[in-house]
């Protein structure tokens, strides 16, 4: 399995940014896909997943301004962020879940991780 993230940079707050992920080496429709952030000193977390049959979650400091969606047929995952903050500062990478919903995994339960790629929000 192979992820590649990409998509990031710097912008002001209130600004957007589409971030993009790359995957291969796998079926990519059938697992758990997920967004997650790790900034400075701090332990990385979930930002949203999607299940292999469409299903969202999101993290509570993100709904509504943040939109997780994939195009199995690009083997793509993407992640939307509007209405950025400055709290949204970190590292972004995309990992995976070998099962194909996201109900009852937890961050130790993806195995496979992206490089990441960086946000970074000014305010």
């Amino acid at each position: 399995v192979q992820l590649v993230e990409s998509g990031g940079g710097s912008v002001q707050a209130g600004g957007s940014l589409r971030l993009s992920c790359a995957a291969s080496g796998y079926t990519f429709s059938t697992y758990c896909i997920g967004w997650f952030r790790q900034a400075p000193g701090k332990e990385r977390e979930g930002v949203a997943t999607i299940d292999s049959d469409g299903t969202t979650s999101y993290r509570d400091s993100v709904k509504g301004r943040f939109t997780i969606s994939k195009d199995n047929a690009k083997n793509t995952l993407y992640l939307q962020m509007n209405s950025l903050k400055p709290e949204d500062t970190a590292m972004y990478y995309c990992g995976v879940d070998p099962v194909s919903s996201c109900l009852q995994s937890d961050i130790g339960a993806y195995n496979y991780w992206g490089q990441g790629t960086q946000v970074n929000v000014s305010s």
